[in-house]
């Protein structure tokens, strides 16, 4: 519930108070609920934005914002002689997948055209147009021919079987094109719409640039309408992970719309309403679709709603409408599912995702109509949802990493965690703020992990930011803020590259060392193939250099070299590891070790020499780190003390910090104190009474998505496999949230690990794609750990 906002009312004159009454109708904000925001607005889209500096592949510019981020992926298209550098990382992961970078490219600039006003007044114009830029120079140099489009850089399952940073991979990452003769009319038509969107935001400011955009908009359009098919069909490594469920039509619908706003020609706006029917429709029905919502695959929802808006016709308000009743109040008894807590939960990947699109859609329908309780309706939907995300719910949590109350920290992205081992659990703690990524979300009753490891609840992802940057916009317009200043705040790193060491053997006349060169960069990772360090010792009186003799049990560099002079009877052996590769991506690539014997043919005495100070000096203990072994790089010295010197401090890494203009200050809501969560003991009941409620998402042709919740209403139960049969020859093609086997017409699913405890009272969620031959009757006879459940 929200307090209606009091407002000063003139009572000089009966005509003044008409006028006033007139403005506030059609000004923003047109309704009124609240004497304060909840939430600082201005806070949460400036970080919203800055998601996407950190999610930038490529050389990266000078002013570049995020100071663990360096250049990747320099290398991209050089498999087909094109440079397809730049653009977006997908998510967690570094594939650049063509389909949802060209989506959350319009839904950033759709935002950017309904609520300009808002970026300019929080000072963050100038970073959302740099990162929209970022994602359409990519797209430009992608279009390579009139008819040739570059619509993926990395294979999914290569570069998924591996956790580490952006800046050091070193899998290979292939090409992936459509073209005349193997098209992808969703990919193009989808990046059309992206561009002539984008050329929208930039005319003010570039206009030359707006016109290139357009011109390649206008072209790969022509591609998508006059060359059909489903990308996913050409580009197939981009099945398994974006496939294009719901066709291309809506595409070419989206796209036609898009270039008729952006260049005013009539022709588009008469295709975009020629082929909007065949846009898909519920089931077994005429109806155009309204129980799923607008997101990187389905464009029809953000179709009704600007052809609404651009015609005013009866047909797109109706059907915009029916969705976002559904959405809202409910349409036809039927209502999206809602969690105790308020959010509108569609599905479990990437829940906040989809109320997010649905809400900045629900802004723009609501800002446009006239019609008082729809507008009232659709506006309050969006806040609703919005607050919910930024703590407003059950948990009193922020779902915004670097936001709010008690925020996601470990979100599921790999750069941000670090690690330098190739582990998703190592270290545990994320080393980088990912600020502003918008996590998966909760699941439908409120409940909410924040796990590295449950890419379901806590992925990142680029298009799940979209819509909800243009909703922050919007809320930042009507109820104000102030974006944070300096931001982002300058961070002193850990020793990244450090040589660790200890007393391997030793006698009257020698000393063995144990060295291991340890690369764990993270600000940025970097490669080390230039590396060296350097053994301090004193020659003994009588002893001369010719006297000691150096050599290498066990070497992974180089044949180490000297003694060498430093200063007096101070000496140092040099172990070069130069074109040894080095780097924070496994076990056996972020150290080497090197087992160095310095010996005389005199005497020897340990006491004196500075190298062996600090070191693990009992033989065969495990070696510290010894910062009297310098390191070097190219042959600058990055850690440790040489004789004589200070002991070195790490230096604060201070990225461009941004300040914005000074706005009203906005209450934010204080610190809530969190229950301590009681978990039942889970046990493994010898019966477990059960419900399952299997539904079907989506269907076309002979395809389908279904979702399967199960209930506990047992005990506890610590591991479960459920299984159940079909009647009608479906297969299960893939799934996820657990491990699915087939046999005959009998299905069973196993937990995932993760999702393996439910409480009495518990839900455990999977989902899967299937097949069928026509008919596509729900599952039967389902059984949890073979004792048979009720089903719904």
């Amino acid at each position: 519930m929200f307090h209606m906002r009091s407002r000063m009312l003139v009572r000089s004159s009966f005509l003044l108070l008409l006028i006033l009454l007139i403005a506030s109708f059609f000004a923003l904000p047109t309704v009124g609920t609240r004497a304060a925001p909840d939430y600082n607005y201005g806070e949460a889209l400036q970080k919203s934005i800055y998601f996407y500096d950190a999610q930038r592949s490529g050389a990266l510019p000078a002013d570049n914002r995020v100071a663990w981020r360096g250049d990747s992926a320099l290398n991209d298209g050089a498999d087909v002689d094109e440079d397809l550098t730049g653009g977006w990382y997908d998510a967690g992961d570094h594939v650049k997948f063509g389909f949802p970078m060209a989506a959350t490219t319009t839904m950033l600039a759709w935002g950017m055209v309904e609520y300009r006003d808002a970026y300019e007044d929080t000072g963050q114009l100038e970073y959302a147009l740099d990162n929209l830029k970022w994602a359409t120079d990519y797209f430009l140099q992608a279009h390579t021919a009139p008819n040739e489009f570059y619509g993926q850089v990395g294979k999914g399952s290569v570069d998924h079987a591996w956790w580490g940073p952006a800046e050091v991979m070193q899998m290979e990452r292939p090409s992936y094109k459509i073209t005349a003769s193997c098209p992808g009319s969703d990919l193009t038509g989808e990046t059309a719409a992206a561009l002539a969107a984008a050329s929208m935001v930039f005319e003010p400011t570039n206009p030359d640039y707006a016109s290139t955009l357009l011109t390649h908009a206008e072209q790969l359009y022509d591609f998508a309408d006059s060359y059909r098919g489903k990308y996913s069909d050409c580009i197939t490594d981009a099945t398994a992970f974006y496939n294009s469920w719901s066709g291309y039509n809506d595409e070419l619908v989206w796209g036609a719309i898009w270039l008729h706003k952006a260049t005013g020609d009539a022709a588009y706006l008469a295709k975009a309403e020629e082929y909007y029917d065949d846009l898909n429709t519920e089931p077994q029905s005429p109806v155009k679709s309204y129980r799923w919502t607008h997101a990187w695959d389905d464009k029809s929802y953000g179709s009704y709603v600007l052809l609404a808006t651009l015609t005013d016709k009866d047909q797109y308000k109706e059907d915009a409408e029916r969705w976002l009743n559904y959405w809202t109040d409910g349409y036809n008894g039927e209502r999206i599912t809602y969690t105790p807590g308020g959010l509108a939960w569609l599905d479990q990947w990437g829940a906040l995702r989809y109320a997010a699109n649905t809400s900045f859609i629900a802004f723009v329908y609501s800002d446009w109509l006239t019609d008082a309780t729809k507008k009232a309706r659709y506006r309050d939907f969006a806040v609703s949802q919005i607050d919910y995300m930024l703590g407003s719910n059950p948990d009193n949590r922020s779902y915004v990493v670097g936001f709010g109350n008690n925020p996601p920290t470990k979100p599921h992205h790999r750069t941000s965690h670090g690690s330098w081992t190739d582990s998703i659990n190592n270290p545990e703690e994320q080393r980088h703020t990912l600020y502003g990524a918008l996590v998966g979300g909760p699941g439908r009753n409120d409940a909410y992990t924040d796990k590295r490891d449950d890419f379901v609840q806590n992925e990142v992802a680029t298009d799940y930011n979209a819509g909800f940057t243009g909703a922050l916009a919007r809320m930042y317009q009507e109820f104000g803020g102030t974006p944070v200043s300096n931001f982002p705040p300058s961070v002193t790193p850990d020793d990244e590259m450090f040589v660790q060491a200890g007393v391997n053997a030793s006698g009257t006349n020698f000393t063995e060392i144990k060295a291991i060169i340890n690369n764990r960069s993270g600000w940025p990772a970097r490669m080390g193939d230039e590396l060296s360090f350097r053994y301090f010792f004193t020659l003994e009186p009588g002893v001369t250099p010719d006297m000691i003799t150096v050599s290498a049990a066990y070497n992974q560099c180089e044949e180490p070299t000297g003694p060498t002079q430093w200063s007096g009877n101070t000496y140092y052996v040099t172990v070069d590891c130069t074109g040894t590769k080095i780097f924070p991506g496994g076990q056996s690539d972020y150290k080497k070790e090197v087992q160095v014997r310095i010996a005389s043919s005199g005497d020897w005495n340990t006491a004196n020499d500075w190298s062996y100070e600090g070191m693990a000096t009992t033989p065969g203990a495990p070696p510290v780190k010894a910062t009297n072994i310098p390191l070097y790089d190219a042959g600058n010295k990055i850690f440790g003390n040489e004789p004589g010197d200070n002991p070195v401090t790490p230096i604060p890494v201070t990225p461009t910090a941004t300040t914005p203009p000074d706005t009203t200050p906005t209450p934010v809501t204080p610190t809530a104190t969190m229950p301590t969560p009681i978990t039942p003991t889970a046990t493994t009941p010898p019966d477990a009474e059960c419900s399952v409620d299997y539904v079907v998402r989506d269907e076309w042709n002979t395809g389908f998505v279904a979702n399967v919740t199960i209930t506990n209403n047992g005990p506890a139960i610590d591991g479960w496999t459920l299984t159940w049969d079909f009647s009608d020859g479906q297969q299960v093609t893939s799934g996820w949230n657990g491990t699915i086997t087939q046999s005959g017409m009998t299905v069973s699913v196993t937990d995932a690990g993760w999702n393996g405890a439910i409480p009495n009272g518990g839900t455990a969620e999977f989902g899967f794609q299937g097949t069928h031959g026509g008919t596509n009757g729900d599952g039967t006879d389902f059984a949890l750990n073979g004792v048979a459940c009720s089903s719904s």
